[in-house]
């Protein structure tokens, strides 16, 4: 059994195009990485989760409270990025309404059913929901490698704090190039 998988985090509509409510331009430069990321670990058999921010609609939502409204159901703000095909037999799609995929979620269950140890993590956004997701990955001791390439924020700046932290405490950041040369090495 491939004890890693492949976590997408939140490249939805809102996020990744330019008519999104919450566009980020980067999300659409590591669009083209996260495809071929994917493909190349569907190819290998691991096991694929697409984490879906996604608020409900006419529904308080504290997060809501600070920022712009954004993935709200209904609206197609929330729909995974089409550029991402989700395998419906096969791949997870696991909604969330806080920044972490674990919070509130069935993501650990899953990743313990299919026993999972390794977690790929790409997607948007560094200092919010890619950083919590990594952090509770880290506090239920599964192994966080973060693909630098394939992750990204509204400042290069904040992106590059955020992986230099998650590389000191928390986790791996490695390119996909080194992720696929660890696979194909049988090292992850």
């Amino acid at each position: 059994m491939n004890k890693t998988a492949l976590i997408i985090v939140d490249m939805v509509y809102d996020f990744t195009n330019p008519n999104g409510r919450v566009y980020y331009p980067d999300n659409a430069k590591i669009l083209p990485r996260v495809q071929d990321v994917l493909q190349f670990c569907r190819a290998q058999g691991m096991l694929i989760i697409f984490l879906q921010h996604r608020h409900r609609k006419n529904k308080f939502d504290k997060n809501l409270v600070n920022m712009r409204p954004n993935c709200i159901e209904g609206t197609g703000g929330e729909e995974i990025d089409p550029s991402l095909p989700v395998d419906p037999d096969k791949d997870y799609v696991i909604q969330k309404r806080r920044y972490s995929g674990f919070f509130g979620t069935d993501l650990d269950l899953v990743l313990r059913e299919n026993g999972i140890r390794n977690l790929l993590i790409v997607g948007t956004k560094t200092n919010c929901c890619v950083r919590a997701t990594v952090t509770d990955a880290y506090y239920l001791d599964y192994e966080p490698y973060v693909l630098s390439d394939c992750v990204c924020t509204n400042s290069d700046v904040v992106n590059e704090v955020h992986l230099t932290d998650i590389r000191k405490y928390l986790g791996h950041v490695i390119s996909s190039d080194e992720m696929k040369e660890m696979v194909l090495a049988h090292e992850l």
